[in-house]
C-alpha cells in the first residue's frame, strides 16, 4: 500500500502536506454587523437579521443561538466582516482576554460558555440561574486557540 500526502492551497499556492502539518477545516462566511459597536475578534455573534449579526448573550431566547465567533480584527458597525463556526479559532491572548474577562488567554481543556451575564463574552463558569440558557462554544487547546464545538443551548 503506498503512502500518498495530499496536496494544500497555501497563500495560493499548491504545495504538499508536510509531515507534522494538520488539514484545518475551518468554516467562514461574511456578515454584516448590526450592532451599534465594534464586534472584535473572537466576540461570539448570533443571526440577528437576514446576513446581520450582533453579540450573543445567554440570557434570552432571541440572542442564545451563537452563529459564531468574530473572525476579523474588527467588524465596524454597519460593515461587512468574517465570521467563523467551525474548527481552530486563533486569537492572540490579549484578544481572548477581552472576551472572556481573564488574563493569560485561554485555559487549556476549560470548556467555554457563552455569559449570560454580558453581551459578546464568553466564560469558562457554567450558569446555574434559572431562566439562563448554556450554550457551549469550544475548548481551549491552548492560551491562543480554542476548538469550535458550538453546541445546542439547554434552558435552565
Amino acid at each position: 500500500m503506498a503512502v500518498k500526502k495530499p496536496i494544500v492551497i497555501t497563500n495560493g499556492e499548491f504545495e504538499r502536506l508536510q509531515p507534522g502539518d494538520q488539514i484545518q477545516q475551518a468554516v467562514l462566511f461574511n456578515r454584516t454587523n448590526a450592532n451599534t459597536g465594534n464586534l472584535v475578534i473572537a466576540t461570539p455573534v448570533y443571526a440577528s437579521a437576514a446576513g446581520s449579526v450582533d453579540k450573543a448573550q445567554a440570557d434570552a431566547l432571541s440572542t442564545k443561538n451563537v452563529l459564531g465567533l468574530v473572525a476579523d480584527t474588527v467588524i465596524g458597525t454597519g460593515n461587512d466582516g468574517a465570521v467563523q463556526s467551525d474548527g481552530i479559532f486563533t486569537a492572540t491572548t490579549g484578544e481572548w482576554d477581552a472576551v472572556t474577562g481573564d488574563t493569560g488567554g485561554l485555559t487549556v481543556s476549560s470548556k467555554y460558555y457563552l455569559d449570560p451575564d454580558t453581551a459578546g463574552m464568553l466564560t469558562d463558569i457554567v450558569s446555574n440561574t434559572q431562566g439562563d440558557y448554556v450554550a457551549m462554544i469550544g475548548i481551549g487547546v491552548s492560551t491562543t486557540e480554542m476548538e469550535i464545538s458550538i453546541r445546542s443551548t439547554i434552558k435552565l
